[in-house]
This record gives C-alpha cells, sequence and structure tokens, in this order.
C-alpha cells in the first residue's frame, strides 16, 4: 500500500496516484490501453478492480469524513474474491423471508472461512439479527408444518419498513 495515508488531495487516484493503481494481475493502470486491448495484450482480469485500489478508495472515503462509504468500499474488496455466481446467491439470499436464520448464518460462516471476508460476513450476520427481530426470516420447514401455512415469499413494502 502506501507509506502515508491519503488525503482528499490524492483523488481520483488515476491523475494524482497511478503509482499505486494495480491490475489484479499485477498490471500498472497506465498499462490499460486501446492498443493493449487490441493486441490481446490485456485479459478480462486485467480489467477488473483489485481489492487493493478499493481499499485506497477506502482510505481516500475515511480521509473525507465518509465511514459508510469506507464500508462499502472495504466489503467490496473482500467480495473480488467471491465467485460471481455465490455473489448472485448471497444477493438472493438476503431478500427478506428468502432465508433462514440458519441459512444465513451459514453464510456468513462460509464467507469468512472460505473468502476471508469477516466484514461481509459481520453483515450477513447483522441482517440475521435485524431480520430475526422484524419477523423477515423464512421460516424453516419444522415451524411451516407446526403453523400449517406457508409464510409468503416475499415481505410487503410495509413489513421492510417495520
Amino acid at each position: 500500500m502506501t507509506a502515508a495515508p491519503l488525503t482528499a488531495a490524492d483523488y481520483p487516484l488515476s491523475v494524482n496516484r497511478p503509482e499505486l493503481l494495480k491490475t489484479p494481475t499485477g498490471k500498472p493502470v497506465t498499462a490499460l490501453t486501446m492498443d493493449a486491448v487490441v493486441s490481446g495484450e490485456l485479459t478480462a482480469e486485467d480489467l477488473r478492480i483489485a481489492p487493493e485500489t478499493l481499499e485506497l478508495q477506502a482510505q481516500l472515503a475515511e480521509s473525507a469524513g465518509r465511514p459508510q462509504l469506507a464500508a462499502n468500499f472495504r466489503r467490496a474488496a473482500e467480495m473480488t474474491a467471491i465467485p460471481d455466481a455465490e455473489v448472485l446467491t448471497m444477493y438472493n439470499a438476503l431478500r427478506p423471508r428468502a432465508s433462514t436464520e440458519a441459512q444465513l448464518l451459514a453464510m456468513a460462516d462460509r464467507l469468512e472461512t472460505t473468502y476471508a471476508a469477516p466484514v461481509n460476513a459481520a453483515l450477513v450476520r447483522e441482517a440475521a439479527e435485524v431480520y430475526g427481530r422484524r419477523r423477515l426470516l423464512a421460516e424453516d420447514d419444522a415451524e411451516q408444518a407446526q403453523d400449517g401455512a406457508l409464510t409468503p415469499a416475499v415481505a410487503t413494502d410495509e413489513e421492510t419498513r417495520a
């Protein structure tokens, strides 16, 4: 990373600190040119964002007094290691009434152990807790059988705002 903390004066990094920016394959951002695309020197992986770049963006956000944006960049940095199909599965699982508490907690454990994503795991655990409080968790099969009725698959707008 950088020795000195980044400040708002470093933004945008591509203009003011391009030496800090690398592709996931290690190429400098200055190597991302149309000529390199045409010649085949670049791959799709070169065009993805590197987790280190997202961490640098988080530092810039913190220096500008935007801690929530910094947290979002850090979650995004962790997500670069998660396959796209898994991200889509997570997205769908986090919808109201789509998952049980056990399923969300298992997802959080998988994020931590398989993908080394503790910040995202904490977010999923928080979602499980909040969904439980707001009654937005899916019922497991045993609960549905006991109630004798199926729970709606999607929460209403009013329920999600409660």
